[in-house]
């Protein structure tokens, strides 16, 4: 413990402030990090994400081309057809968004007497900073060892995201969910639709594909939908239940007593999706400006990577 400023200041490795001489403007940081993108460069993250889409992209064909357009029932096509591929957009933009969406990072490296003098603390009043990013901790923040950054309310890492779930962008990441367990159950529906008219036309003019192939397709298809609606079920009652907790997975796990005021379960669910309940919720484009991503696009590089 050092003394600083008249409060305390901890630090579990003991290192040092970094120098006064190494300025730091905690504004121009955060402004800097705006006018980017959040991108992580993790190899394992990146193939897990690429997978991911290309996942969704092959149920999408064999829904599409396999069962739907050789279907002599056109509205049966058209409905399913329109429905199967608007959940997957639905999907693949909450993806995109919880990927490319700062989770609430901490300013790298702000734990210096200048800022901390700035942040007007009380005698004894004790605060901590992380040795891995030397940034100042708020309360409820982790470091993540992937992102190498500390994250306000970091409920975890997932590397299908390729990114933290934080404080800013938990409720693309359980709209991605949502979507994901959707678009999986409404396959495994498709194909046992399918497989009853295959088997009982006696696979006749069931699909362009020639039977083998098409079943080949299908068992794919339907053990990609299993696991995947497993998983994001599984992943989706978590969130909502930890959002509604006012708790993450990181806290829970570890059994950390709350220092906090816990939300109440409505209140947890409107600080995520953000005011009162709306069909804003489940729509992962709300508060995207194309405008401004093009000009960030222009000011600065294209990614703020970590």
């Amino acid at each position: 413990t050092m003394q600083s400023s008249g409060h305390r200041f901890r630090d579990v490795e003991h290192h040092p402030l970094l120098a006064e001489n190494d300025s730091y403007d905690s504004s121009s940081s955060e402004a800097d990090m705006a006018e980017r993108v959040w991108f992580i460069r993790d190899g394992c993250g990146m193939v897990c994400a690429i997978m991911t889409w290309l996942l969704v992209v092959y149920a999408d064909f064999v829904v599409t081309f396999v069962m739907l357009l050789p279907s002599k029932d056109f509205w049966y096509s058209v409905i399913n057809g329109v429905l199967f591929n608007c959940l997957a957009v639905l999907a693949l933009s909450s993806h995109l968004r919880t990927m490319l969406t700062d989770p609430g990072a901490v300013p790298k490296g702000n734990a210096t007497k200048e800022y901390m003098d700035n942040l007007q603390l009380k005698p004894g009043e004790v605060i901590y900073k992380c040795p891995k990013c030397c940034s100042i901790k708020p309360e409820r923040a982790h470091h993540c060892s992937i992102c190498k950054r500390c994250i306000r309310k970091m409920d975890h890492h997932c590397p299908w995201v390729n990114n933290c779930v934080g404080e800013k962008n938990q409720r693309f990441f359980v709209l991605f969910t949502m979507y994901i367990a959707l678009i999986s159950a409404h396959a495994l529906i498709l194909c046992g639709f399918q497989f009853f008219s295959c088997v009982r036309g006696q696979w006749t003019e069931c699909s362009d594909f020639s039977p083998p192939v098409t079943v080949i397709l299908m068992i794919f298809l339907c053990l990609e939908g299993f696991l995947f609606l497993t998983f994001t079920a599984v992943m989706f009652g978590t969130q909502i239940h930890s959002i509604c907790n006012d708790e993450t997975e990181i806290e829970r796990l570890k059994s950390e007593k709350p220092t906090w005021e816990r939300r109440l379960r409505w209140e947890g669910m409107k600080s995520v999706f953000g005011g009162q309940p709306s069909l804003l919720w489940i729509n992962p484009f709300a508060g995207f400006r194309i405008r401004q991503l093009l000009l960030r696009g222009k000011k600065g590089g294209p990614e703020f990577s970590v």
